[in-house]
């Protein structure tokens, strides 16, 4: 009497996976946490420093002078930045821009926390805003660090808070093969993504360090 063997065998194709640009993908609960801290840091740091722009345009009109609480010396002097130029670059007030922005990046985390899941196009513009903001920051650091020759602590909140979202954006669409990526690159971001914004927030820091080291070592 011969054996027989049943091999589970599918007479029907296998289907082929959909394509990144049709699928629709979910984050982490540690992505959706961290877009919404970062966020409402970023959103923290844009409504006082509105605040403290209204609160400084009344004074003028008004004759008188109004110092923010972030104006602690002459180089940490928030006010200093508030009324440069760089302050108001498309025409009104920077910060109000953040308020949209970072208001933004709290509701894609707060959905993400309640399981939804968005479009490859979505991650990408998600992407893309951050991109903006990052580079937005960039050119606002060195215009308050060598033109404006001030600092804003509430404005460097919401550079690290921009900063951070930006580099784990990007490793979730990477990883994620939103974003085309060789393999080695995938596997950095999923082991390493956090040494990306330590070393551009240390760059930054070790700038402000040594732009003004005299005075902080006075």
């Amino acid at each position: 009497m011969s054996k027989t063997t049943v091999k589970d065998v599918s007479t029907e194709p296998e289907s082929e996976p959909a394509p990144s640009a049709a699928r629709s993908v979910g984050g982490s609960r540690a992505l959706a946490l961290l877009l919404v801290i970062t966020g409402a840091a970023g959103l923290l740091a844009a409504w006082v420093i509105t605040i403290d722009k209204f609160k400084l345009l009344e004074a003028k009109v008004e004759g008188k002078t109004f110092t923010p609480g972030c104006s602690l010396n002459p180089v940490v002097s928030c006010g200093s930045v508030m009324e440069s130029k760089q302050a108001a670059v498309f025409g009104f007030p920077n910060p109000m821009l953040g308020l949209v922005a970072y208001g933004i990046v709290i509701c894609v985390g707060m959905s993400l926390l309640g399981s939804a899941r968005f479009p490859r196009w979505y991650w990408l513009t998600l992407n893309a805003g951050t991109l903006f903001g990052v580079v937005f920051c960039a050119w606002l650091m060195y215009q308050s660090l060598y033109n404006i020759n001030a600092l804003c602590l509430w404005c460097s909140l919401a550079w690290v808070a921009t900063i951070v979202m930006f580099w784990y954006v990007t490793s979730f669409n990477v990883r994620n093969g939103l974003l085309p990526a060789p393999n080695w690159l995938k596997g950095f971001f999923g082991e390493f993504t956090w040494v990306l914004p330590v070393l551009h927030i240390g760059v930054i820091g070790m700038l402000v360090l040594t732009r003004w080291w005299d005075f902080w070592t006075s």
